[in-house]
């Protein structure tokens, strides 16, 4: 198998999959149903397009830099009547980076390679109103995919590893291999992103251990039990 890796950072991030009314929330990781959009996107496929080979694609999330979530709201008027409408609320990941893979044949991951490198349409990250930044695409590696998310150098910023510890767990997020015990699911593998019908199945997620990586930069964290001892 090839494994397709991807750095996703940006000022903001946003990705939904229970949203409903005036509240669009945000989880704490990348979505499948966003990164696939993104994928989409890079190679000008429209929102009609068949994403059956997308869909197939095994996912997974390594959070290297979970970023802040932060809330934003908006007002509106009815132009009728000048009335107000309810408050909608919207939820980001702030200053957040993920190193994110998918798995899959070759030949489809080398074509979304290239995309991302030259990409048809804006890359967003979940909303239009999250750009990405810098390139998205590392490349390819040939191995698999928990493997890769193993063994990719870390990616977060050098502020964000001054202010964590000498030794630092990253936790991971992927698709649960076939007949693998799974901690939940997730709906937000997508079928169709037509704007007439939007339509997303489940997928079974995995946690695995995270990653454990050494932080030079880091710092020695207090141990509040023996200064406590020692008062």
């Amino acid at each position: 198998m090839t494994v397709l890796m991807l750095r996703l950072a940006g000022p903001l991030q946003a990705w939904g999959d229970s949203s409903r009314f005036t509240r669009r929330d945000s989880r704490h990781e990348p979505t499948k149903s966003g990164v696939l959009g993104l994928l989409a996107a890079a190679e000008g496929r429209s929102r009609e397009d068949d994403l059956t080979d997308l869909a197939g694609l095994r996912f997974g999330v390594r959070v290297d830099q979970p970023g802040r979530l932060e809330r934003d709201f908006q007002t509106a008027i009815h132009h009728s009547d000048g009335k107000p409408m309810p408050l909608s609320y919207s939820y980001y990941l702030a200053d957040a980076v993920f190193l994110a893979a998918v798995e899959g044949p070759s030949e489809l991951l080398g074509a979304l390679d290239a995309a991302l490198r030259r990409p048809a349409y804006p890359l967003y990250l979940g909303r239009r109103a999250c750009p990405t930044e810098g390139q998205v695409t590392l490349g390819l590696a040939e191995t698999d995919l928990e493997t890769t998310l193993r063994g990719q150098p870390w990616l977060a910023s050098e502020w964000h590893r001054r202010e964590q510890a000498k030794r630092v767990l990253l936790p991971v997020v992927m698709d649960a291999a076939p007949g693998a015990e799974a901690t939940e699911t997730v709906r937000d593998v997508p079928v169709s992103f037509s704007s007439l019908r939007r339509e997303y199945v489940w997928r079974e997620v995995c946690r695995p251990a995270p990653v454990a990586v050494d932080n030079p930069h880091g710092h020695d964290r207090p141990d509040f039990l023996a200064v406590l001892g020692g008062a």
